[in-house]
């Protein structure tokens, strides 16, 4: 499959490339995607993203040339620090000593693996979606910052839910859903190869006046891939979110088409395993 060997040789391409800046425009175009869809699908399918892969190779690399004898700071200045003491701390942070004390016998030191990719053909579960035009309109509600490192945003996005129902938000933002219903809406996504993103808890812009603490954003007009979700919340969403990336993409050869995702909550019971909702990904041949 052209995908598979495409991102396998944007993987070879930036480790080969390991000491070197990351171009992440260059191995977008190895992956034959747009940069937004590559660092997407990568960090959806991965957990991580193109940065910190990168930087975890570079430390994992570091530590075997340190062990070898290197001098940390040339080691430093090899895998792309400014200075020896901000090597020192990164290496820290990662292996839990520093670089010096790893030459002792029997320091225990970290690796984190070389990545590449496969295919797995499972066919146990069917994919229901639609393809559908919308033009833009605008969402109101409450909004956050979620880290999206190490697949944080999968604990902070359901905790922000928690958060909005405890204090009241979520019983003012219901009682405001229209047709579409209550939504989830992930924001500011090119900043995923910075670690973060913005998600709002909301509907569709209402005529009254927004009390304090609430925002309006606007969803631009896209196409949209609209796929059905089964399932107690807030695994069986994200289970489909990965198969989206992992699986419906490389089939049908859509890609991201840059703008917010959408969750799309009716009334039920989130809970219950045959409660139904939606997940509308803008999409682009």
């Amino acid at each position: 499959m052209e995908w598979l060997e495409s991102m396998n040789n944007a993987v070879e391409y930036l480790e080969a490339n390991i000491t070197e800046k990351l171009d992440i425009e260059k191995v977008a175009k190895i992956a034959l995607s747009s940069t937004f869809h590559f660092q997407r699908m990568y960090h959806m399918i991965t957990g991580v993203t193109i940065a910190e892969y990168v930087r975890r190779r570079r430390l994992t690399l570091a530590a075997q040339d340190i062990i070898s004898g290197g001098k940390v700071i040339d080691v430093a200045y090899k895998y792309g620090y400014e200075t020896p003491e901000a090597f020192t701390k990164a290496f820290g942070k990662m292996h839990g000593i520093s670089p010096s004390a790893s030459r002792e016998p029997g320091s225990s030191l970290k690796a984190y693996p070389k990545l590449s990719f496969h295919i797995s053909i499972k066919g146990d579960k069917d994919m229901n979606y639609k393809i559908i035009n919308k033009g833009s309109f605008t969402v109101i509600g409450k909004q956050k910052r979620i880290r999206a490192v190490d697949g944080e945003n999968f604990k902070e996005v359901p905790q922000f839910w928690n958060d909005c129902m405890e204090d009241g938000s979520y019983k003012w933002i219901t009682s405001k859903a229209g047709k579409l219903g209550v939504l989830g809406v992930s924001m500011d996504l090119q900043n995923f190869s910075e670690g973060f993103f913005t998600y709002m808890i909301g509907v569709e812009k209402i005529k009254d006046t927004l009390p304090k603490g609430y925002v309006s954003a606007t969803i631009p007009a896209a196409t949209w891939a609209v796929f059905e979700s089964i399932g107690p919340l807030p695994e069986a969403i994200h289970d489909v979110t990965r198969r989206i990336f992992s699986e419906w993409m490389p089939a049908t050869g859509y890609q991201h088409d840059c703008a917010p995702e959408l969750e799309v909550y009716p009334e039920g019971d989130i809970y219950s395993a045959n409660y139904r909702c939606e997940i509308w990904i803008p999409i682009k041949k």
